[in-house]
C-alpha cells in the first residue's frame, strides 16, 4: 500500500477492518426484511425494496435520535422468532466481511425481541449461533454486546445485566447501556454495570449522543464504561476529554448516524478530526448499516472526503480499531500484529502497538 497512493474507495474497502459499534436490528439488508415479513404474514409499510428504503429512511438526516430509532419498529417486527435472529446474524457477518471487516461486535437488546414468546437465553444462543457458523464460513471473528436500555429502567438493566453474565465465554463479549440519553442517565443503571463489572465482563455505553459530557462522565465514573459509544459531546468539557485521553478510554464514533440523529449539524462539524489530532483513541464504526446507509468502508471515505485524514491517519484509526476490540490480550495482540503487518505499519519504534 503505497504511502502516495490516493485514497479511494476500492483502497479502503480492500483494507482490514473492524467494526465495534453495530446494531443487530439496524443493520439487516431490505430483501431479509421483506422475505421475513412474507413469511410471517406481517404487515409492512411498504412491500418493494425502493418503498422500503423511504420507509425505513435509509440514509436520511431526522430532527432527533428518538426519530432515527422510530424505524427500528419495523426491523424490530420482524426478529422475533429463532430463525430471523440466527438469519441476520449470519447475514451481517456475511456482508461485514465482504467488506475485508475482520471483527465485529454486534450489538443488540434481547428484550426487544420477546414479542412472540421467545425466552431470553433463546434470543441470546439464536444471534451467538448465527455469528459462530458465519465466522466459519468467512474471515471474520465476531463476538456480541447485550444492550440494557436507558427508557426501560434499572431493573430490566440488571435483568439483562444477569443474562450478559451467564453467557460469559458462550459468545457474550460485553454489556451497553442504549436508548435515549434525554431524560434516562445512566447512573440509574449502576446496579446493572456492577454486576457485570464484578464479573469481569467488559462494558461499553452510548453516552454524549444526544446529551451532554455529563452523560459520558456518568458512563464512565457511574458505570465503569471501558468504551464510550459516540463521544460526539465530549469536547464541550476539557478537563474529562483529558481524563478519556490519559486513561486511553476509546470512542466508538459513528460519522454517518451522528449527523442523522442531528449529534452534529454537518460532517465537517464532526468532531473526531479534533478527537484525533489531539490523541484520542478513536475508532471508526457502522452504528447501524441498513438505517445509515454505510459500511465501515464509507465511513473512512467520509473522513478522508470531509475532516481530511489522509492515508497515515486512516491507518492509525483502523489500528484503534483493533486495539479497542473487547478480546482477551494474546488474542487483541495477535490479531492486531496481523493487520499491522497487511497495513504496512509494523517497526515504526511501537507507535502503533502502544497507543
Amino acid at each position: 500500500m503505497p504511502e502516495g497512493e490516493v485514497i479511494t474507495e476500492a483502497l479502503l474497502h480492500s483494507m482490514p477492518k473492524a467494526d465495534l459499534h453495530c446494531h443487530l436490528d439496524g443493520s439487516m439488508r431490505i430483501s431479509t426484511i421483506l422475505d421475513l415479513a412474507d413469511q410471517q404474514h406481517i404487515a409492512l409499510p411498504a412491500d418493494t425494496p425502493a418503498a422500503l428504503r423511504v420507509a425505513l429512511g435509509v440514509g436520511q438526516v431526522r430532527k432527533s435520535l428518538e426519530e432515527y430509532l422510530k424505524a427500528f419498529e419495523i426491523t424490530l417486527s420482524v426478529l422475533q422468532t429463532e430463525e430471523s435472529l440466527y438469519r441476520a446474524a449470519f447475514e451481517l457477518c456475511e456482508d461485514a466481511a465482504s467488506e475485508n471487516v475482520r471483527y465485529l461486535e454486534v450489538r443488540y437488546a434481547p428484550i426487544l425481541h420477546v414479542k412472540q414468546g421467545l425466552p431470553l437465553p433463546t434470543i441470546v444462543h439464536a444471534v451467538v449461533q448465527g455469528l459462530r457458523d458465519a465466522e466459519k464460513k468467512f474471515d471474520i471473528r465476531a463476538g456480541t454486546i447485550i444492550c440494557g436500555i436507558r427508557n426501560q429502567g434499572p431493573e430490566m438493566s440488571y435483568k439483562l445485566a444477569e443474562l450478559a453474565v451467564a453467557f460469559k465465554n458462550r459468545g457474550v463479549i460485553g454489556f451497553d447501556l442504549a436508548g435515549a440519553e434525554v431524560d434516562h442517565p445512566a447512573k440509574r443503571h449502576r446496579d446493572a454495570f456492577q454486576l457485570i463489572l464484578n464479573n469481569n465482563i467488559n462494558c461499553t455505553l452510548h453516552a454524549g449522543e444526544a446529551y451532554g459530557p455529563e452523560s459520558i462522565a456518568q458512563a464512565i465514573h457511574w458505570c465503569g464504561a471501558h468504551r464510550i459509544g459516540h463521544g460526539t459531546r465530549l469536547a464541550e468539557d476539557g478537563d474529562l476529554l483529558n481524563y478519556v485521553n490519559d486513561n486511553r478510554v476509546p470512542l466508538e464514533v459513528c460519522l454517518s448516524s451522528n449527523v442523522q440523529t442531528g449529534s452534529v449539524a454537518t460532517m465537517a462539524d464532526h468532531p473526531l478530526r479534533f478527537y484525533y489530532d489531539y490523541g484520542l483513541r478513536t475508532t471508526i464504526n457502522t452504528d447501524n448499516r441498513l438505517m445509515s446507509d454505510t459500511t465501515v468502508t464509507k465511513e473512512l471515505l467520509l473522513a478522508h472526503q470531509h475532516l481530511g485524514m489522509k492515508l497515515d491517519d486512516i491507518k492509525e484509526l483502523v489500528l484503534y480499531g483493533f486495539k479497542s476490540a473487547f478480546l482477551p490480550f494474546r488474542e487483541r495482540r495477535d490479531l492486531l500484529a496481523r493487520v499491522a503487518r497487511e497495513l504496512g505499519t509494523m517497526g515504526q519504534s511501537g507507535r502503533y502497538l502502544a497507543s
